[in-house]
Formats: structure tokens, C-alpha cells, sequence
């Protein structure tokens, strides 16, 4: 579902992405973990064309992202076009982004409305089974500001499910919360890997990459360090970089 070969990334003078190498199966669930810094959100918005890389390709589903390839060369796409991409990878942020003065429901409904042309019935009668599926069948009428910031999250959710995405990025999506509605949007998350759901998830949640993720990944300073299943990588890591960084998260939480 996700193919990554060689990609860079650069600010200015700062090289944020040093060459990442990663492939992510369908239905599989990738666990990226790593210190604040080291590349992870920036990678997840270049999987979507958030961000343009400067060098290497990205795949989705087998499709070149954002670039058409001519010989050796690759050009950019017309702004409409990526967007008809980005329609196919749905993407929860740390922050909810949700519109203000629109209902969840009408939060949900604006993308297929707007984007994949579906009807207002069709797309209510989806949005409602996203509410129920996330447990907000009652919040459907509530405003943004009336809501928790676990249950904004879960709308969050629901609202990039409601493309119908076959990838989903999650960045660090409990980040923002209190410590007790972590849990809440954890098992959303947990359910959608249950359903096969391909997703990236950026995170610092060291039990849901134990108990989610197919493969866990180590990054830092721009570079893959190390990936693997996540009884190997959570609890013998190959690099002294990687043993560090858990002692140091693992502690925190005890």
C-alpha cells in the first residue's frame, strides 16, 4: 500500500528527511516512534502531498504521489489532481482541525459532499454509521466547542474514514489529550485495525504499538534506525539509540 524509496526532504539548510526506505502492506499497521524531531510528522505529510519531498518516490497503492514521472524527470500535478489523491489517504492530526461552526455531522459530511460528489442523503446515512462507530451517535448535532476534546478526536476520525481512504496517517492523535480520553480514541484506533484498516501512526503510545502495530519503526535525525515486529523492537532493540529512547519513554511513564 505504501512504497518509500530514498526520499529527502529539506528546509532551507536543514535536511529533515535524510532518505527513507519503508513499505507498508495492505492491512498492515506501521508504528513509527522516535524523539520530537527526528522527521515523523514531516514524512507522514509528504505521504499525502501536504509537503513536497525534494528527492526519492513515494507510492500509494502502487501510484506515484503528487509527481508524474517522465523518463528520469518528475513533474508536479495540477493542485486538483493531488487533491483527487489525497481523497485516498485519510489523515487525523494532533490537532482536530475540525470546522468551528459546523455540527459533527456537518464536519463529516462536507468532504464527500465537496470532494467525492455524493449526495447529502448518501453522505448523512454514512456519517451517522461513522458516529456510531466511534460512539457519538448522540454528539451528531453538537458544535465543536461543546465537545470534548476525545470526542473531537473521534469526530476527527470519523471524518477522514468518511472518504473511504485505503490508508489512514495518524499523527501523534493523543498528543492533545488529557491523559484520560486516551483511551477512548486508542480503541477507536484499536477497532480499525480489527477491520484491516492500513494505517501509519505516529506515536508515543508504546502499549498500543505492543499490541496494534504489525511492524514498529525507530526514527531519528531524518533516518530509519531500525524496524521490526514490535515484541522485537519494544523489547530488544538492535541500537543503543533506540534502547535510549525507550528507557527514557517507558520511565516517564512508570
Amino acid at each position: 500500500m505504501l512504497r518509500a524509496l530514498d526520499v529527502h526532504k529539506r528546509y532551507r539548510h536543514e535536511e529533515v528527511l535524510k532518505g527513507i526506505d519503508l513499505e507498508v502492506a495492505s492491512g498492515e499497521v506501521l508504528c513509527l516512534i522516535g524523539p520530537s524531531g527526528s522527521g515523523k510528522s514531516t514524512f507522514l505529510r509528504c505521504i499525502n502531498h501536504l509537503e513536497r519531498i525534494d528527492a526519492g518516490r513515494l507510492y500509494v497503492d502502487g501510484l506515484l504521489v503528487g509527481y508524474r514521472e517522465h523518463g528520469d524527470c518528475l513533474y508536479e500535478m495540477h493542485p486538483r489532481e493531488v487533491c483527487r489523491q489525497r481523497a485516498d489517504i485519510g489523515m487525523v492530526f494532533q490537532r482536530f482541525n475540525l470546522f468551528p461552526h459546523l455540527t459533527a455531522l456537518e464536519n463529516i459530511i462536507e468532504a464527500p459532499i465537496q470532494v467525492r460528489r455524493e449526495s447529502k442523503a448518501q453522505a448523512t446515512q454514512h456519517a451517522r454509521a461513522l458516529l456510531e462507530r466511534v460512539g457519538l451517535t448522540e454528539k451528531a448535532g453538537a458544535y465543536p466547542g461543546h465537545l470534548s476534546g476525545g470526542q473531537q478526536q473521534r469526530v476527527a476520525i470519523a471524518r477522514a474514514l468518511a472518504m473511504r481512504p485505503k490508508l489512514m496517517l495518524f499523527d501523534e492523535p493523543t498528543s492533545a489529550l488529557d491523559p484520560e480520553l486516551v483511551g477512548e480514541v486508542l480503541n477507536v484506533m484499536r477497532g480499525l485495525t480489527e477491520d484491516g484498516m492500513t494505517m501509519i501512526v505516529v506515536t508515543h503510545e508504546m502499549a498500543f504499538a505492543r499490541d496494534a502495530a504489525d511492524t514498529v519503526a525507530f526514527m531519528d535525525a531524518g533516518v530509519i534506525v531500525e524496524s521490526g515486529p514490535p515484541g522485537e523492537m519494544l523489547s530488544r532493540p538492535r541500537h543503543e539509540r533506540t534502547r535510549a529512547f525507550l528507557a527514557r519513554v517507558i520511565g516517564a511513564r512508570q
